[in-house]
């Protein structure tokens, strides 16, 4: 299981990476002349792409991910050019991965079959510290949890994911501070990673449902023993 951009990171045994789409950029004046591509947009360009799946595989390849709620637009065009796109992933030795339930779609490092030649790599890796990890592990928890219908509902406290945390913490540490920093830098890492959503509320965050297509249950279940035998090494 993988979740990865041009600036990714890799979990402890997940994996992340970085910032959203920016600002759609002005349209071209349809009155100039670009040479005899239909899709041309600007001076010289021999692109094969119309604008809207541009702007789709500019938005999959610098995000984390897309989705029909984070990137609208972008969502319907790669939804409707899937294969197209699927195809200049592979390109780039990239796999685009598609949820059409969950309405969200992010990208993985392709692997090679051979071990004399692995394929060259766009996305790199970094580790989840063990606050990261375990904030994760207790926002998929709640995800399996909550019933409320539609993407991105349910709601956590900045409070109850401390709490959660505090119960994690090694044994005979004694700097509530501290480890509470570590917490909160964390939750601002997940917050940059779009898994959690910011709300009106500085104390209280979304949780994007793209938690469940990224951490299946069968992972939830490893990290789950990951942290137990953690916890247990530090009593």
């Amino acid at each position: 299981m993988s979740f990865e951009t041009l600036d990714g990171a890799r979990p402890d045994p997940l994996r992340t990476d970085d910032p959203e789409f920016g600002a759609a950029e002005a349209l071209p004046d349809p009155n100039l002349d670009f040479g005899d591509s239909s899709f041309a947009l600007f001076e010289g360009d021999s692109g094969q792409l119309a604008e809207p799946e541009r702007r789709a595989f500019v938005a999959i390849l610098k995000n984390r991910y897309v989705s029909a709620r984070s990137h609208p637009a972008e969502w319907r065009a790669l939804v409707d050019a899937e294969a197209l796109l699927r195809s200049r992933c592979n390109d780039l030795f990239l796999e685009l991965h598609v949820d059409h339930d969950r309405e969200v779609a992010f990208k993985r490092q392709a692997h090679s079959e051979s071990t004399r030649r692995p394929f060259p790599t766009l996305l790199y890796d970094t580790a989840y510290t063990r606050e990261e990890t375990i904030v994760l592990v207790y926002l998929r928890m709640r995800l399996r949890s909550d019933v409320r219908p539609g993407a991105d509902q349910l709601v956590v406290d900045r409070s109850e994911i401390v709490d959660y945390a505090a119960g994690f913490r090694p044994a005979g540490s004694n700097d509530r501070t501290r480890d509470d920093a570590r917490v909160t830098k964390a939750l601002d890492r997940l917050i940059a990673a779009r898994i959690l959503l910011r709300t009106s509320d500085p104390d209280r965050f979304r949780v994007a449902s793209v938690l469940e297509v990224l951490l299946p249950l069968e992972r939830l279940a490893e990290l789950d023993r990951w942290l137990a035998d953690a916890q247990e090494a530090d009593a």
